[in-house]
This record gives C-alpha cells, sequence and structure tokens, in this order.
C-alpha cells in the first residue's frame, strides 16, 4: 500500500550535506518533486535553505519519516520517531531493522522496506 504524500512533510533522518550521499541526494529528489522535507542529522548544516537539525527538534505534521541511519544507531531514535506519530517510514536499504518496524507497527505506523530514491522515480512515494 502506498500512500499519496504529494506536498506532504517527510523527515530525513541521516541528512547530510555531504554530496553524492544517499540522504542527500533523497533531499533534492524530494524537493523536485513538490514535498516539503525537514532534515535530522549528526551535524547541522543546509540543504537549498533547509537546515539540518540535531538532537530531537520539536517538528510537526510529518507525513513520512525516511531512514537513512542504520539499526544499530537507531535505538536513541525510537521514542523521538514514535511521539511525531508520522504515516509510515521508509527504511532504505541498509536502515532496515525488524525490531522497531514491529514497534511502529504496533503503533498503527505503517512501514515499508524500500529505496526513497528508487519510489521517487517510479512514482509510488
Amino acid at each position: 500500500m502506498t500512500i499519496d504524500a504529494q506536498g506532504k512533510k517527510t523527515l530525513i533522518v541521516g541528512a547530510t550535506a555531504k554530496e553524492g550521499r544517499y540522504a542527500n541526494l533523497a533531499a533534492y529528489r524530494l524537493l523536485r518533486h513538490g514535498h516539503d522535507i525537514e532534515l535530522l542529522g549528526l551535524h547541522e548544516g543546509d540543504i537549498e535553505g533547509h537546515p539540518i537539525r540535531t538532537g530531537e527538534p520539536d517538528l510537526q505534521g510529518i507525513d513520512t519519516v525516511t531512514m537513512y541511519v542504520g539499526p544499530q544507531n537507531q535505538p536513541k531514535l525510537y521514542e523521538y520517531i514514535k511521539r511525531l506519530k508520522p504515516k509510515r517510514v521508509i527504511f532504505n536499504p541498509g536502515a532496515e531493522n525488524p525490531e522497531f518496524e514491529k514497534q511502529l507497527q504496533a503503533e498503527g505506523i505503517e512501514t515499508v522496506d524500500a529505496c526513497t530514491l528508487v519510489m521517487l522515480s517510479v512514482g509510488n512515494y
């Protein structure tokens, strides 16, 4: 099941200003496809005028979270992401985490093991 998220806000977890990184490419492609983005990373920075925040910023209206952080670094984010109450969380290749996916599903949050870049390119984001 895909959700029509056109124009809805996506949080990129693992965002980076480093060009060539998949999280960076996802930010540009999401913007190009008309999606509003929020960025969460280890280091502050900027992508197309959107600040990369650190910690647990107070964000509202997050429809989708797309994960670019490996499962070993996700536990500290579990409660924060659940508090955001997104409709879905996309686990990009290398970020798949069955333990966290079960927790999210128990909260009524859809989980998807897929590549955000591929989803955008084939039109099923």
